[in-house]
């Protein structure tokens, strides 16, 4: 099992340390009232990206980042089952694929 740290996101000044020590992806979740929010910092190489914040509503999931260029916050909305779908896709080979329902 991989270790997690909670620790602040490396400044420009110190994002070389900071990427040499901290190698472990990081992430968080918390369970806000009406949703799930799991944020995703970026901690690849350098440029680093906004964190990205997944909301998980019962009846959607949204994903939100923040965009420098814009200085705008850039949301979209998926539906559980996009999102079933996508998670799918993220380990299938190229291809099309459909859902198939099996009735029991």
């Amino acid at each position: 099992q991989i270790p997690l740290f909670i620790r602040n996101k490396p400044s420009a000044a110190n994002c070389i340390t900071a990427q040499a020590v901290y190698t472990v992806p990081m992430f968080t979740i918390e369970h806000d009232f009406d949703a799930t929010v799991i944020t995703l910092v970026d901690e690849g190489q350098i440029p680093l990206q906004e964190d990205v914040i997944v909301n998980n509503f019962a009846e959607c999931i949204t994903v939100e980042q923040y965009d420098p260029r814009t200085d705008r916050l850039q949301k979209i909305t998926l539906s559980i089952t996009q999102m079933r779908d996508l998670a799918a896709a993220i380990s299938l080979p190229e291809g099309a694929y459909s859902r198939v329902h099996h009735q029991k």
